[in-house]
């Protein structure tokens, strides 16, 4: 993904939704002379990053992307793994191109349409089962993973151009599969159940899944430019 950002070294790049930091970090080996503007929303994220990133090289703010609103634009947008935790896209979008300087590019990439389907399915066949069902009835996850096509639409809506979206499959195979599907795929599930059920849970989901436990993650890349005249 970083390679796929074009820099000269020189540049403010905005990471939107930067996490603890790690990926960051990647980015500002690319800006030797450059700055980056990290995001998160959650404040224990922004807590991590701000101290693991140069505080001369580095800003560090905690808000919503939705809710974004930059004092100064920036000349590129990057993101890993974020998008699809955002409800509303068209106003992501719309944002991003407003944090980007006119001719600012935006690489993204994050779960695609039909991501960890397999998996989750099988989520729900454990959910709908004793003693779980009655805590999880109605359960809804709020993974927002798009389509290409409905991507590339948002994006010309937000006045970008240059735009190639496209899915990418990388099935992964879990080497701890217990606490990968703990802390991701089935966080949402675990906080609706009672602590002494969210193990057993994760673990009859994962059991069912198979040894080796393989997801069928699906990427969504997004390539674009915001448009020199919106």
């Amino acid at each position: 993904m970083l390679e796929r950002l074009p820099l000269r070294g020189d540049e403010t790049v905005l990471d939107a939704g930067c996490g603890s930091g790690r990926v960051t970090a990647m980015l500002l080996e690319r800006l030797p002379e450059g700055h980056v503007v990290a995001v998160d929303a959650a404040p224990a994220m922004v807590e991590h990053a701000r101290a693991a990133l140069p505080a001369d090289r580095a800003t560090v703010l905690c808000a919503s992307l939705t809710e974004l609103v930059l004092d100064e634009p920036v000349d590129a947008v990057f993101s890993n793994a974020v998008f699809h935790w955002v409800a509303d896209h068209a106003l992501l979008l719309r944002r991003l191109h407003d944090a980007l300087k006119p001719g600012g590019r935006l690489v993204a990439q994050c779960g695609g349409k039909g991501n960890v389907a397999a998996f989750l399915g099988l989520a729900t066949e454990v959910a709908a089962e004793a003693p779980y069902a009655q805590h999880l009835r109605g359960l809804r996850r709020s993974h927002h993973f798009e389509s290409p096509a409905d991507t590339e639409a948002r994006l010309r809506d937000a006045a970008f151009d240059e735009i190639e979206c496209w899915l990418q499959a990388a099935s992964t195979e879990l080497y701890e599969p217990l606490e990968f599907a703990s802390t991701v795929c089935l966080r949402e599930d675990l906080e609706a159940l009672p602590e002494e059920l969210r193990e057993p849970f994760a673990a009859d989901v994962v059991r069912r899944a198979g040894d080796p436990v393989v997801v069928d993650y699906v990427r969504l890349n997004i390539d674009a430019r915001r448009s020199f005249v919106s």
